[in-house]
């Protein structure tokens, strides 16, 4: 085929099985009327998908549900003779529109359609739906190739459970020669890589003639998809950098203070200066988080407002960062190193963590008080104790985010508003997983905290750019590809 191709993809079904939804989540726009009625879709109608600078063109074809299919295919193999062209041109179209409509339907996909996208309803058994043998007797007067979809596949499972169902319906289907490939791709929650292995199999089974344009359309889709996922890689990131770089000034704290604090003899007494300062960092990390929530969404075509997650503001999330006397620093060493024998102190960082109650690295009566407190003052050129995200809790962010992609990334545009839904048990485990293999990439990243915002947004979107991938492959293998 010649540049400037156009190819046509049809998608068909039962009444009410999802087709504009379907299309709805690929075009990312608001087309057709979405209902839970029959024969909402009365007329074909073709919508561009993607075109290529050569001017080739892929459209999608919304079409009318199947009714009677039954009495729809014995009428279509009378449209030869002269009473079966009275019966459909004249008596249907005048006594049962609906029933015309579907036959014109039927008519201009044998005409204009390349490849037909038939949708089934996944929860079904294939034995048990009456309507299938009719409706592919229908595909197979079309005379085109197939392609079955399995649409309603419910809560999202793990790819093993979801091969099984495709295994089941491409079993059944060995008997209709006309389908050429079974996959799932759910109108209400496909990820957009399944988009590209539809594409694979759209490639299989057109003619030679179209398979340099349609390679063309395929890149030129593949390329969309890939921007929208490094825009969403970035909009990531940003707020987990802004996160990382944060903190709060605190007022100056007597060392009796301090030393009652690790002991806990002060818990619960921090004072009103502090919780201050965890609230304001809490409120710009959840305002963060928001933004970050409806960029995903305006990227991936979605529509209506993220919602409302909340941070939750504890103690042990915040790591103080707190500076020494230099004359005071060898008495709280001394008294510490006895008293506090086996309790950690975080001083890889020059600070201390006073996250309930709790203290990680090094024994301070270890190192010698004064002289830590001259090495921290000096490397560090801190005057006055702050507070900053510890990266344990940016850690869990980090997995919170990847989860927050995966809903994006699953959420059909037809179900219409965004809403924040539960997410899979088995994506909890994978999220956890990817953070820790990759939790060495990231200890590098916070370690960057301290320099050019920039520098950390752009290490951060690396590295989820590599956790986003990896799980993507886990949930669906080759894809990526």
């Amino acid at each position: 085929m010649t540049a400037g191709a156009t190819i046509s993809l049809s998608l068909i079904s039962h009444t009410n099985a999802g087709k504009t939804t379907l299309a709805r989540t690929l075009l990312s726009q608001s087309v057709g009327e979405v209902r839970d009625a029959a024969h909402v879709t009365v007329a074909s109608t073709g919508y561009p998908l993607i075109d290529t600078p050569q001017g080739d063109q892929l459209v999608l074809w919304d079409t009318p549900g199947f009714g009677d299919s039954a009495r729809l295919v014995k009428r279509l193999r009378q449209h030869g003779n002269p009473i079966g062209w009275f019966m459909s041109q004249v008596w249907d179209r005048f006594s049962d529109q609906t029933f015309w409509l579907n036959q014109l339907a039927v008519r201009n996909t044998r005409e204009q359609a390349d490849v037909v996208l038939y949708l089934v309803n996944a929860t079904e058994e294939p034995s048990d739906a009456g309507y299938l043998g009719p409706e592919l007797s229908v595909l197979e007067w079309i005379g085109k190739p197939v392609i079955v979809l399995l649409n309603q596949t419910g809560a999202r499972r793990p790819r093993e459970e979801e091969a099984l169902d495709e295994d089941r319906w491409r079993s059944w289907l060995k008997q209709w020669p006309q389908v050429q490939a079974v996959l799932s791709l759910d109108a209400f929650a496909r990820c957009w890589v399944q988009e590209f292995a539809l594409f694979d199999r759209v490639d299989a089974v057109l003619g030679p003639a179209q398979r340099g344009a349609f390679a063309r359309l395929s890149i030129a889709w593949r390329g969309r998809r890939m921007a929208q996922f490094g825009q969403s890689m970035r909009a990531l990131a940003l707020p987990l950098a802004q996160a990382a770089s944060d903190q709060e000034a605190m007022p100056p704290t007597s060392m009796r203070e301090k030393a009652l604090r690790v002991t806990g003899l002060a818990r619960g007494r921090e004072g009103g200066a502090q919780t201050r300062a965890m609230a304001a960092m809490a409120a710009r990390l959840e305002a963060g988080l928001q933004e970050s929530l409806q960029q995903l969404i305006a990227i991936h075509g979605l529509e209506g407002k993220a919602a409302h997650e909340v941070v939750e503001q504890v103690a042990r999330d915040v790591q103080v960062q707190a500076p020494v006397d230099a004359s005071k620093a060898a008495l709280v060493g001394g008294a510490m190193s006895g008293a506090l024998s086996g309790v950690a102190a975080d001083l890889a960082i020059g600070g201390l963590s006073f996250g309930a109650g709790m203290l990680t690295g090094a024994v301070l009566g270890a190192f010698g008080g004064a002289g830590l407190a001259r090495g921290f003052n000096t490397l560090r050129h801190q005057s006055q104790t702050v507070i900053q995200w510890d990266p344990a809790f940016l850690q869990q962010q980090v997995s919170g985010a990847l989860l927050r992609y995966l809903a994006v990334a699953h959420y059909g545009r037809g179900r219409g508003e965004w809403q924040q839904r539960i997410y899979p048990e088995f994506w909890h485990t994978l999220a956890v997983k990817t953070v820790a293999d990759h939790v060495h990439a990231l200890d590098e990243a916070w370690e960057l905290r301290s320099g050019p915002s920039e520098a950390l947004a752009d290490a951060l979107t690396r590295i989820l750019d590599d956790m986003a991938r990896a799980a993507l492959d886990a949930l669906y293998p080759g894809c990526l590809s």
